[in-house]
């Protein structure tokens, strides 16, 4: 049709204008009835086109979002978003993110980043990105934490817990009791390889014993204790602790944290739990030599800390779903690993991203605020 342009008439010329025209409000009609928010948007972040949902999404016409810098409108965001508005990788996965609007009135809110091609702009990489107003799902979720299943869930990790603690008490007596009949013998190489064999015996008592403590920890929701917290304090903890499962898997663990990394305002033990979580995670996902690099980083509000796994990666349909309570892709797991992360990471203020590609591998950001931006933000208030 545009090679035969210079072929029609004034009439035709205007009669194939005005068809064109009919159509874009067709299409425009369509995605104004969406309930989620469309945005075109190209790698600066400037918006190309917006739906009538993501105008009240974001509190701008369109004649005042078109144009606009998604960055300016969203602060934070892009920071969370760097890899992904990466124009120079030649393949790039959906990226899943939460944040707060707080205009015109505070609202939790998903995004969904899907990259292109636009041919009509020579090929240019450009984005489409769909916003779900996910306030209710949250509440609601929030309150289904507190509800029956919960409860029953409770009421049965107790009852394991005191199960398994009644043997694990007995083993650890008569560990101790053998050890104490051993020391009276007379030494030798044998007794040495036994004191080592009971050593051992001990050491996997007490992690077996801490995996319990932590996984009554997770389902317990409570309060965070804030302290200005090290994360890099808290993650070699983690890793120490973890550091024989991970061998046993053949896990090769590559960390860069920055010594100089800003402070936080966190709850230790609750971020040894979403750091435990997520290094398990992706240890499961991943085959003997696989490797998983843990990166922090910080910029003028937050700090980043990204773990990245070289496991066989999530499928698209599954990726938007892994927040939801019960939810798992996992044989015998109990979906409530990430909604835990989740639920922590929101109540110290922070953000969970997940980026996931079939075949290459999961990254999972969490975003803390700085604690010298939060007592900034909490002397202007």
């Amino acid at each position: 049709m545009l090679g035969r342009l210079d072929q029609l008439d004034s009439v035709n010329l205007a009669n194939l204008v005005q068809r064109l025209a009919r159509e874009r409000r067709v299409f425009e009609d369509i995605f104004d009835t969406l309930q989620e928010g469309v945005l075109v948007i190209g790698a600066d972040g400037v918006i190309d086109y917006a739906n009538a949902a993501a105008e009240r999404l974001i509190g701008l016409s369109d004649s005042d979002l078109t144009g606009q810098m998604l960055w300016r409108l969203v602060p934070g965001l892009r920071p969370s978003l760097e890899a992904s508005l990466d124009d120079a990788a030649p393949a790039l996965p959906v990226v899943a993110r939460e944040f707060e609007l707080t205009y015109p009135e505070p609202r939790t809110v998903r995004l969904y980043l899907m990259p292109f091609r636009s041919e009509s702009r020579g090929g240019a990489r450009r984005y489409a990105v769909i916003l779900s107003d996910i306030t209710r799902d949250k509440q609601t979720t929030e309150a289904r934490i507190e509800d029956e299943r919960t409860s029953s869930i409770l009421l049965l990790a107790a009852g394991v817990a005191h199960e398994l603690g009644n043997p694990l008490n007995s083993l650890t007596i008569h560990l101790q009791l053998i050890e104490r009949k051993l020391k009276k013998l007379k030494a030798s190489p044998d007794s040495a390889s036994v004191a080592e064999s009971i050593q051992v015996c001990q050491d996997e008592v007490k992690r077996l014993d801490g995996i319990i403590s932590n996984f009554l920890d997770a389902i317990r929701p409570r309060p965070p204790d804030l302290a200005e917290t090290n994360l890099t304090d808290v993650l070699g903890e983690v890793l120490a602790f973890q550091q024989r499962e991970l061998a046993d898997r053949g896990v090769v663990v590559e960390a860069e944290t920055p010594s100089d990394l800003p402070r936080v305002m966190a709850d230790r033990s609750q971020l040894k739990q979403v750091f435990f979580n997520l290094i398990k995670n992706a240890s499961e996902a991943m085959v003997p030599g696989g490797r998983l690099r843990i990166a922090a980083r910080a910029d003028d509000d937050n700090v980043f800390l990204a773990f990245g796994d070289s496991g066989a990666g999530i499928r698209q349909e599954d990726l938007v779903r892994l927040f939801q309570p019960y939810y798992t892709t996992k044989p015998g797991g109990h979906g409530l690993g990430l909604m835990i992360v989740q639920r922590i990471m929101r109540e110290h203020g922070g953000q969970v991203g997940l980026e996931s590609k079939e075949g290459v591998g999961t990254v999972v950001t969490l975003q803390f605020p700085r604690k010298d931006r939060r007592v900034r933000m909490l002397k202007s208030g």
